[in-house]
């Protein structure tokens, strides 16, 4: 059988895929902008005949039927990063987060640490050779393709066909369930004026030839925005923004002096607009990888002059970094921080950076804080945290001693905070 009539054999209606889904399996479904919401709302319709069914993903955007509250019973999220789908789910105890590094995914799946009986995808259309392409996210799709015993497709036809080692062959998965909707967009709010002072300062650790991993948000976004001129950047990222495809447009970006796939931009998935997706079909500029491969620090540090940009929620004065809480309400997940924070500080003339706004609340709280609150975790530790950066300035953390970051530290807070951040400095006899 040629894999076209493999093809059309195996396509089914939504409802004739998710019926291989049975009580008590443990599923993958794609997350971010590749989640198959055709399949999802398909298996939301099977929720009084099946239970303790675990569905395992990375972030959710958006609602997901599976995470109601009239689901419990029936599906348990098994959350690998936390978002706004599942949020709710996870603090009120009806689902669950697992902590860890975003490159470590793929191996709880190949060493069934967590061990799948089926796996949901969206995928582009099959090109001549039978292959579709896993678009917006590859992350640890083919891991999951690879350890379950299912795999269940929809295909979408505005799904980009990305290139890289993101593809899946017809020939690979049980059921294909054609259906063509949207992916979702992020919209690009304008960038605040703390943010682009963030960026200012960002911009000075920024030299020409190097390499950018950066997130999502106003502050990745502003110093996308403010860089300019013949840079010869190149990028090595998880995620692939509007901010990225802009200064690739512009120039700034050529990928010509990276130290690993030279000319090249280095992804594992991506969120933006409609143009961002147009950009990324076929583009032979952008390679998809597994997260496995882009963010193991290991190879991260491959790049000289890596620079990674990465966000907190708070720090306290010695340099912890709480990222995934807030206090104890889980708000997101390890995520790639710390790869690319590990990666950057192994790399030639690399830099990893943290970049927070130094307030909250609108200016009522100081996120550089005497401690972490009770409950909160620590993402990254304090003797991975090289560069801090806030709109108040810049502080080096590496090879300062505790009373050397406190100060480095209260330095860049807020002005309004820094008397109340050096009496608990003392308190601590971290000032003397």
């Amino acid at each position: 059988m040629n894999w076209m009539d493999d093809y059309q054999s195996k396509c089914v209606s939504a409802g004739d895929a998710v019926a291989r889904i049975k009580s008590g399996d443990c599923v993958y479904y794609a997350g971010n902008a590749a989640t198959p919401r055709a399949l999802v709302r398909a298996l939301a319709e099977r929720r009084d005949e099946l239970h303790d069914v675990q569905l395992n993903h990375v972030l959710l955007l958006g609602d997901d039927p599976l995470c109601a509250p009239d689901m419990e019973g029936s599906f348990r999220h098994n959350s690998l990063f936390v978002g706004p789908a599942d949020r709710k789910a996870v603090n009120d105890g009806r689902a669950d987060y697992v902590p860890v590094f975003l490159h470590m995914i793929p191996r709880l799946f190949r060493e069934r640490v967590i061990p799948l009986d089926l796996v949901m995808l969206h995928v582009s259309p099959p090109d001549e050779h039978g292959f579709m392409s896993l678009g917006v996210e590859t992350l640890a799709a083919l891991a999951a393709a690879q350890a379950a015993k299912t795999v269940i497709v929809q295909v979408n036809e505005r799904m980009p066909r990305v290139l890289g080692d993101c593809f899946l062959h017809v020939s690979r998965v049980a059921a294909i369930v054609e259906h063509t909707e949207p992916l979702p967009e992020r919209p690009a709010d304008p960038a605040t004026e703390v943010e682009k002072a963030i960026a200012r300062y960002t911009l000075s650790l920024i030299q020409p030839g190097s390499t950018l991993q950066m997130g999502i948000g106003g502050i990745p976004d502003s110093v996308y925005e403010c860089l300019e001129g013949n840079l010869e950047l190149g990028i090595h990222t998880e995620m692939f923004s509007d901010g990225a495809m802009g200064a690739i447009e512009r120039g700034v970006v050529t990928g010509t002096r990276k130290s690993l796939h030279p000319g090249k931009v280095v992804i594992t998935f991506a969120w933006g607009t409609t143009q961002l997706y147009d950009f990324l079909d076929n583009n032979p500029l952008i390679e998809a990888h597994p997260v496995s491969y882009v963010n193991d620090p290991a190879i991260v540090a491959q790049n000289d002059n890596m620079v990674a940009v990465n966000s907190a929620i708070e720090v306290d004065l010695t340099g912890q970094v709480c990222s995934d809480s807030i206090g104890s309400y889980i708000y997101s997940g390890f995520g790639g921080q710390v790869d690319f924070i590990r990666g950057a500080a192994r790399s030639k003339g690399g830099r990893p950076i943290i970049a927070l706004p130094s307030t909250a609340k609108g200016g009522l709280m100081s996120r550089i804080v005497p401690y972490l609150k009770e409950g909160a975790g620590v993402v990254t530790s304090r003797a991975d945290v090289h560069f801090v950066v806030t709109e108040h300035g810049m502080a080096n953390l590496f090879g300062k001693n505790l009373r050397e970051r406190a100060e480095a530290l209260i330095a860049i807070a807020d002005p309004r905070f820094r008397d109340d951040l050096e009496r608990a400095a003392r308190d601590r006899k971290l000032l003397p």
